[in-house]
């Protein structure tokens, strides 16, 4: 491993499962001490399409997983759709770890429904999750990120972010992810729009998405088992590869995970770093429109 990341201090959001947890162990194999966070130390109830779900993982296995692999992690339990401890999460990281280098923003809350039949809980809960809390902490973490003379922000972005592909496909006309997606392209142009406000600071701002689709616990019962699925490392990889270079060298990029690595010939590790994965072209049914290099 090059420990790129040695003698840095990451926060990744929603790293209790899924792509958040793939994250925090790739960035903790390359060095970073990495603190993971969810809403709670123990499984608690996803409330999706009025029915309360708890799904498996906690932030302390992630923590565990880490540890194991000879990472440094912490867990702080954390709601972020409570404005409060939201608020407070930037300020819990630096007393527990002095420093903050990298910010990956990765929760998120996926209730999906067509449009003329969506409550506004869940069009406000969607908002909540994709805009105000990457706003939020991004605006909590980057006057530290300043004085410490730079850093990096991550955000997680989608490939349902980019316009349909015409003519329309049946997911597009019944999957009730409209308002998801527009979130997620909201929160592309925010990423390269404070990449552009912060470049003279030395923060780099980065968004990746998924190439297809990651089926994690969270969001399997959304994806169509037909639906071309990707593994988490070619994410956890991108991610990381956003993360290490000054500003001035990389920033304002919405990158795409499996079109990103192929593209650049990136070697993608597997999460504790230690093996290297087989190149995978993005598949025949990508959405067209996305650049492999990155928008």
């Amino acid at each position: 491993m090059a420990e790129l990341l040695r003698g840095r201090t990451a926060l990744v959001t929603g790293s209790s499962r899924g792509i958040g947890r793939a994250v925090a162990q790739r960035l903790a194999a390359e060095g970073a001490t990495v603190v993971v966070t969810a809403r709670s130390h123990t499984p608690s109830p996803s409330v999706r399409a009025g029915a309360a779900t708890a799904l498996p993982g906690t932030i302390g296995e992630t923590v565990a997983l880490i540890e194991a692999a000879g990472g440094t992690a912490y867990a702080v339990a954390a709601d972020l759709e409570d404005p409060q401890q939201r608020q407070r999460l930037v300020d819990d990281v630096l007393d527990r770890t002095g420093r903050l280098d990298i910010l990956v923003n990765n929760a998120g809350y996926a209730d999906y429904s067509v449009v003329e039949t969506m409550d506004m809980d869940t069009f406000d809960r969607t908002v909540e999750h994709y805009l105000r809390t990457p706003f939020v902490l991004s605006q909590r973490a980057i006057p530290h990120m300043r004085r410490q003379g730079g850093g990096w922000i991550v955000n997680i972005g989608s490939v349902t972010g980019m316009a349909p592909v015409r003519p329309f496909r049946e997911y597009n006309k019944s999957s009730g992810d409209v308002v998801y997606a527009s979130m997620k392209a909201a929160l592309h142009r925010f990423t390269q729009g404070l990449a552009a406000e912060v470049l003279d600071a030395g923060i780099a701002v980065n968004c990746v998405c998924p190439s297809t689709a990651v089926r994690t616990p969270g969001a399997s019962q959304l994806i169509p088992e037909s639906f071309p699925t990707e593994p988490v490392e070619y994410l956890a990889e991108t991610v990381l590869a956003m993360c290490h270079l000054p500003a001035a060298e990389r920033t304002g990029l919405v990158a795409f995970s499996l079109h990103y690595p192929w593209s650049q010939g990136l070697p993608v590790h597997t999460l504790d770093g230690g093996g290297v994965l087989p190149p995978l072209e993005p598949p025949a049914t990508a959405n067209p429109n996305i650049r492999p290099a990155g928008l």
